[in-house]
C-alpha cells in the first residue's frame, strides 16, 4: 500500500493531473472516477489507484476489469492530495493517449452523411469537454480544433465529456483553413457560427455531410477562418444578449443537425 506522498507514483499522478507538458511526454493522463474507469478502454489503462477505504466498494463494482490491470491501494490521505477533485471518489487511473489523424477520421465519408464540430481556440476545459459530450450525443463523427484550443486531457475537460473522449474521434491541426478545405473537396458544407451571418442556422439543409465552425469564447472566429465556410449562420437572441457559450451554440447547432437526419 502507498502511505507516503513522496513516494514516485503519486508524484507522477499529481504531475499528470497539473502538466499538459508532462501528459504529451509520457502519453497518457489520469481520470478520477468509477464511471470514467468503468467505462476506459481496457487495453488503454496503464495503472489504477484505489483509496483504502473505497477498496471493498470497487473491487465488488469493477472486480472483473480489476483484475486484469496493474492497482495499487493508497492510504486515503495520500490519495486526497492525488485526487483534482473537491470530493475524491476512491478511484483513479492512468490512460494511453488516443491519437487519430485525419484520413481516420473521414474514413467513412464516401459511405455515409459526415457531422463534425470545428473549433477555434476555445479555452474553457468545461466548455471543450461538454462539446465533446454533445458530439456524441448527436452522433458527430469527430471534433476538430485548432491548436491553441484547451487541452482534451486536462483533468477538468475529461471530467466534462462523461467518457465521450473515449468514444469520439478528433484532432488537433496547426492550419485549421486547410482542414476546411480538405472537407469541401471530400463533399462537406462548413458553416460558421457568426455575429454578421445574414441568415440563421435553421435556414439550412444539414442532411447532406456537415461541419460547423465554432470561435473563440471572448473573439468568435477569425476572419480569415470564418472566410474559409461555406456560408455563416447565426442564432437569433431576444433580450440584449450579445453572443451565447460556445458549449450551448455548439449543441443548438450539432442538434439542428441530428434533428433535421432523425426526421429524413
Amino acid at each position: 500500500m502507498i502511505t507516503s506522498l513522496h513516494n514516485k507514483y503519486v508524484k507522477e499522478v499529481i504531475a499528470l493531473l497539473g502538466k499538459k507538458k508532462e501528459r504529451d511526454r509520457q502519453g497518457v493522463f489520469a481520470v478520477e472516477g468509477g464511471k470514467m474507469f468503468g467505462e476506459a478502454p481496457t487495453e488503454r489503462i496503464t495503472c489504477v489507484y484505489i483509496a483504502q477505504s473505497a477498496e471493498k466498494e470497487m473491487y465488488a463494482q469493477y472486480g472483473d476489469k480489476l483484475s486484469g490491470l496493474s492497482c495499487e491501494i493508497v492510504a486515503d490521505e495520500v490519495f486526497d492530495r492525488m485526487s483534482d477533485t473537491v470530493t475524491p471518489q476512491g478511484i483513479l487511473c492512468l490512460v494511453r493517449q488516443q491519437h487519430y489523424n485525419i484520413e481516420e477520421i473521414l474514413r467513412d465519408s464516401e459511405k455515409k452523411q459526415m457531422l463534425f464540430i470545428m473549433l477555434e481556440d476555445i479555452q474553457d476545459p468545461g466548455n471543450l469537454g461538454t462539446i465533446f459530450r454533445t458530439a456524441e450525443a448527436a452522433g458527430a463523427d469527430g471534433v476538430i480544433m485548432s491548436s491553441r484550443t484547451a487541452d482534451i486531457y486536462n483533468p477538468k475537460t475529461i471530467r466534462s465529456t462523461m467518457g465521450a473522449v473515449y468514444r469520439v474521434p478528433f484532432l488537433y491541426a496547426e492550419d485549421l483553413s486547410s482542414i476546411i478545405k480538405l472537407l469541401q473537396e471530400k463533399g462537406t458544407e462548413v458553416y460558421a457560427a457568426h455575429l454578421g451571418a445574414d441568415h440563421f442556422y435553421d435556414a439550412y439543409d444539414y442532411k447532406k455531410s456537415a461541419a460547423f465552425l465554432i470561435g473563440n469564447e471572448a473573439n468568435g472566429l477569425r476572419d480569415e477562418t470564418a472566410d474559409c465556410a461555406d456560408a455563416l449562420i447565426g442564432i437569433p437572441m431576444e433580450g440584449k444578449v450579445e453572443s451565447l457559450n460556445a458549449a450551448v451554440a455548439s449543441s443548438i447547432l450539432l442538434y439542428e443537425a441530428y434533428r433535421q437526419r432523425r426526421n429524413g
